[in-house]
């Protein structure tokens, strides 16, 4: 598999003396500098000029040539651009010489800054622009990480020096001021019909940017995978790839993969086998991302998937990530019924949804009772015995609104996953994500709670909306197989690679004590009850500094080349 770049882009402040740009970089602007870098969709990088001002939009979006002018001179140009779907930033320089960007409402299009002395550079890779802050992990981050990925480091990136912009923010820059950030982006209200409307609307229309001309592929597994490959049949011809066990042709998700038809449809397995257990050394060594990669477990089978459909003449892939986080939350909106009252359908819903899962319905009740939507049916794992950092204060919203939990955790997931995207670049090939695009978050979270959450009915909201374009079957079926029995032979098969990663650079630096994790691993090899997410974590992050430290930082020129003439 041929190298290949990766896809992101930034600019400098206006009026910043700093002239470099990533080295490969297509220069959009000067003055102050825009680009892009790697191999983008014409479609996907658009920019415009009038009377002074500039507009670019960066990333699948929706938006007509029409309604980008519209942005262009509208006094607040966040009002026009909340409604186009996709995933994309817009970058706006206004006449008065300001330069305005819209961080993504849902983080899937992550943003960051850093402030060198000639000036601040702002863009959507923070691995990219650490080198210019001195290129070293944020151990502050790590630590947060390691103790639960899923309550970031407040104000942190897992670079030092480079700094998130919060998602749903516009971050200004001029010349005379330092960088603002102010949120442009709030949930919207909707009935049930309107929210259905827009989430209709929000999703079809962003997989139509994403595959409209292009060769694409799409995974085809559950309900949310399935929805989105029959949405993108409606713009062309679609691959559907299945997983599943070597010689195991039936049941599971390729029983209903092989039931589903549709014109443009052409279904194509996916056979797995032992060399993609987890934890198995890849054909293809793992990239460097931004933070570890959520499939880093498991990158010998993507990687390996990733490079069988870009032979397979794909140019842009599918995947239904992001589907359970919105459309199976935990039952977050019990602290809402709670607090309005509504004992009666609290206790129901709580009682029904443990009796689903085998546990007691207390932890839910007292939860809902205390307002705590965020920890609603959520696991603490608690401390891991392993980690001896300190770990800094985690960034949690608090209270009963279960929009705000599901805002706050859709975020968290949908910047992890970016690190997946930039995995497939490496490999030839956009990945795409989207039930994280911003437009369907904000259709999902303005739903009245009934139409969200349901303790008798699989993803109410999806499969209502979709009903007309679900089959019975798909729509009826409520759960996916799991793979923990794999994790615990990849991890038997591979025990001397993964003791390895036990003993390196994180306890090093003295972030982990290796003796109680080495001791987990072995448990896990002999097939004992394991805690897969903090053991998963810590994993992942020692291969992702392996990565770096056999990967060079990102180069960048003192000399800006010329823009792109186009």
């Amino acid at each position: 598999m041929g190298e290949h770049k990766p896809r992101w882009y930034g600019g400098c402040a206006p009026g910043a003396q700093f002239a470099g740009t990533p080295v490969g970089a297509q220069l959009l602007w000067r003055e102050p500098a825009l680009w892009v870098c790697g191999n983008w969709h014409s479609q996907h990088v658009r920019t415009l000029e009038r009377d002074g001002a500039r507009i670019a939009v960066l990333g699948p979006c929706s938006a007509t040539d029409d309604d980008v002018g519209c942005a262009l001179t509208a006094s607040d140009v966040a009002a026009v651009a909340r409604t186009w779907s996709g995933s994309h930033t817009v970058v706006r320089l206004t006449g008065r010489g300001h330069l305005e960007v819209l961080a993504d409402a849902a983080a899937a299009s992550p943003l960051y800054l850093v402030n060198t002395p000639s000036g601040s550079v702002w863009g959507s890779s923070s691995f990219a622009l650490s080198a210019l802050v001195g290129g070293r992990v944020d151990l502050a981050w790590l630590a947060a990480y390691l103790r639960d990925k899923h309550s970031p480091a407040p104000g942190r990136s897992a670079w030092t020096g480079v700094t998130p912009v919060p998602p749903g923010h516009m971050l200004t820059l001029g010349a005379e001021t330092g960088p603002s950030a102010v949120p442009w982006w709030s949930p919207a209200r909707r009935s049930s019909h309107e929210a259905s409307t827009a989430l209709r609307r929000a999703l079809s229309e962003g997989i139509r940017v994403r595959v409209e001309g292009v060769p694409a592929t799409a995974d085809l597994a559950g309900m949310d995978s399935t929805t989105v490959t029959l949405l993108a049949t409606q713009y062309g011809p679609i691959t559907g790839v299945t997983l599943h066990p070597a010689g195991i042709t039936s049941g599971g998700d390729m029983q209903y993969a092989q039931a589903l038809s549709a014109p443009g449809l052409t279904h194509e397995p996916f056979p797995l086998s032992t060399q993609h257990l987890p934890f198995t050394v890849a054909d293809v060594p793992l990239p460097v991302t931004d933070e570890p990669a959520p499939s880093t477990a498991v990158w010998s089978m993507f990687s390996d998937q990733l490079g069988t459909m870009v032979t397979a003449g794909s140019r842009s892939h599918l995947t239904g990530d992001g589907g359970d986080n919105l459309f199976s939350p935990a039952p977050a909106h019990l602290a809402n019924l709670a607090r309005r009252g509504h004992w009666a359908r609290m206790l129901g819903d709580a009682m029904h949804w443990a009796r689903l899962r085998r546990q007691s319905p207390r932890p839910l009740i007292a939860a809902a009772l205390r307002g705590n939507a965020l920890r609603i049916g959520r696991p603490d794992f608690g401390h891991p015995k392993w980690l001896t950092a300190s770990v800094p204060e985690m960034s949690a919203p608090t209270g009963s609104d279960a929009a705000k939990a599901l805002v706050a955790e859709l975020r968290v997931v949908a910047r992890s996953a970016y690190a997946e995207i930039q995995l497939a670049d490496a490999c030839g090939l956009a990945l795409h994500n989207p039930y994280f695009d911003g437009a369907v978050l904000d259709a999902v979270v303005s739903a009245p709670i009934e139409q969200r959450y349901s303790a008798c009915q699989y993803k109410p909201m999806l499969a209502d909306t979709f009903a007309d374009l679900l089959p019975d079957a798909h729509r009826a079926r409520a759960a996916k197989g799991l793979m923990v029995g794999d994790f615990h032979l990849g991890i038997r098969r591979n025990l001397r690679r993964v003791l390895g990663l036990a003993d390196g650079r994180l306890a090093a630096l003295g972030i982990v004590d290796p003796v109680p994790l080495r001791a987990t691993v072995h448990a896990a090899a002999l097939g004992a009850e394991t805690i897969w997410p903090p053991l998963l974590s810590v994993l992942a992050a020692e291969a992702w500094l392996e990565a770096i430290e056999h990967t060079p930082g990102v180069e960048w020129t003192q000399t800006a080349p010329s823009p792109a003439s186009a």
